[in-house]
């Protein structure tokens, strides 16, 4: 603990000397390792400019440092300076033209451009040169076959660099993607057990069954698999983590949150740790440690838009408002294409009272997610808890345009025309809500709560049972 706060105190004082020198402009020598250091600590933050900025000073002195050329393109790569990236790439391979590291950054950058079949032919050839890391490169490889949709070829690669590489986990997810993109993974079954049958012992084999039981559902044996993978290596972060998401999607929250600490205890602390354990207590309904841990989430990545999310809906259930609208808000900002976002955001405006920015954002989630079909229900209820019922009607009729026979949209629109005095109209759409789904018309006595109104419609109601025996 001491010796990583040291090293924490000498970075620090690297990057004050550094961003001393920028400001006086005055030339200074820094060995190779302390550049590395610079650039990482910039790169970290995202703070691609002055990564460059070093990089670039770094490379006047060490202009032959083939690390130093690879990062400098990344982080042009980072700016969207494909072509300098490539021009430099370029310039350095006909130099060192059997260098793994520039070719696969040559091969990610034409990716980034959708050039995927130039990306194939850089990947290929870097197969042809390396000794090690193939299972890098052959994952790269299954990447970009896999942007061009061919997922047989993606496949293949990934099994490959699984062979290489056990451990890699980057390979193992992608692979258990394309294969029930195409249908396959249950089938795999068999391919996953193979590892097992080859290394019994192998905790990396236990945790690969753990993945495809996962995403196949079977959670039970998920957690079976990844128990086997602790047994056999207790440090196994990765398994802890992914341990605790089976136990979430099982609602065990208590048990989850015991596999997410381990994480930590393992990892250190992470956003994405953080905001599964904000979820999870939101799941305990213990909204204020929910709370905290998104927060906490925040505070390790400001851009980590589904923490954002998670404490507005913390707030939300608290029926803070005003606090979950912020929340809301900062989650949208992040993410302007989530109709979640949206939702949840027009649902706090509405509450607040905000009536015009609530319908402003129910109709951006209806462009983004017009299948979820609380969006139509709950942007409609505006219009009808003013009294324009004809206006809840006509968002009621978008909403069956996208999802045609939902039986609540059918009861809603005869709410509305009843509201409405259209009671002929209703009827007709209260039949074929009956007829999709009987036993939701329960829905109706939510809106109509004068006893007199409700006989009338259970005389409907009970009419139509007699004439429509199942």
């Amino acid at each position: 603990m001491a010796q990583e706060f040291r090293k924490r105190e000498e970075e620090e004082e690297l990057i004050r000397s550094f961003e001393e020198i920028l400001k006086k402009k005055s030339s200074v020598f820094f060995d190779l390792e302390a550049y590395e250091t610079i650039i990482y600590y910039y790169l970290d933050r995202a703070k691609h400019k002055k990564a460059l900025t070093a990089v670039s000073m770094a490379m006047a002195q060490y202009p032959f440092s083939t690390e130093l050329i690879a990062v400098k393109a990344q982080i042009l790569s980072n700016l969207q300076q494909y072509d300098e990236a490539l021009e430099l790439l370029e310039q350095a391979l006909n130099l060192h033209p059997t260098d793994i590291d520039m070719l696969l950054s040559m091969g990610s950058i034409y990716s980034l451009q959708g050039k995927h079949e130039k990306a194939v032919e850089i990947y290929e050839q870097a197969l042809t040169f390396s000794e090690e890391d193939k299972d890098e490169i052959y994952y790269s490889l299954g990447l970009a076959y896999q942007s061009q949709e061919d997922y047989e070829k993606a496949i293949a690669c990934y099994k490959k660099s699984v062979e290489e590489n056990l451990n890699h986990e980057g390979s193992l997810y992608e692979l258990a993607y394309c294969l029930d993109i195409v249908g396959q993974l249950e089938n795999s079954l068999s391919y996953y057990r193979k590892f097992i049958d080859e290394d019994p012992f192998s905790a990396a084999a236990w945790y690969n069954l753990g993945i495809v039981c996962n995403k196949l559902e079977s959670y039970e044996e998920a957690i079976e698999a990844y128990e086997y993978a602790l047994a056999l290596d207790e440090n196994f972060a990765s398994a802890w983590f992914n341990m605790g998401n089976a136990f979430m999607n099982q609602l065990k929250y208590t048990k989850a949150l015991e596999a997410f600490q381990k994480t930590i205890d393992i990892e250190g602390p992470s956003p994405e740790v953080y905001c599964c354990m904000g979820a999870a207590y939101e799941g305990l309904e213990q909204y204020d440690m929910g709370l905290k841990y998104f927060q906490k989430s925040t505070k390790l990545d400001s851009m980590y838009d589904e923490a954002w999310f998670g404490a507005g809906s913390c707030l939300e259930k608290q029926e803070k408002w005003y606090q979950a609208l912020h929340f809301f808000n900062k989650a949208v900002k992040l993410d302007a294409q989530n109709a979640d976002y949206w939702k949840a955001a027009a649902h706090a405006e509405f509450k607040i009272g905000n009536t015009i920015s609530s319908i402003s954002a129910y109709e951006e989630a209806s462009q983004l997610g017009p299948e979820d079909k609380e969006i139509w229900l709950n942007w409609s209820f505006i219009y009808y808890d003013r009294g324009e019922y004809d206006k809840a009607v006509e968002v009621m009729l978008q909403g069956m345009e996208e999802i045609p026979d939902e039986p609540e949209f059918f009861y809603r629109i005869a709410v509305y025309l009843i509201e409405g005095g259209k009671f002929k109209e209703a009827f007709n759409y209260l039949e074929n809500a009956l007829l999709l789904n009987f036993e939701g018309h329960t829905v109706l006595f939510d809106f109509f709560q004068k006893q007199e109104t409700q006989k009338a419609l259970y005389k409907i109601i009970d009419q139509f049972r007699k004439d429509n025996p199942s």
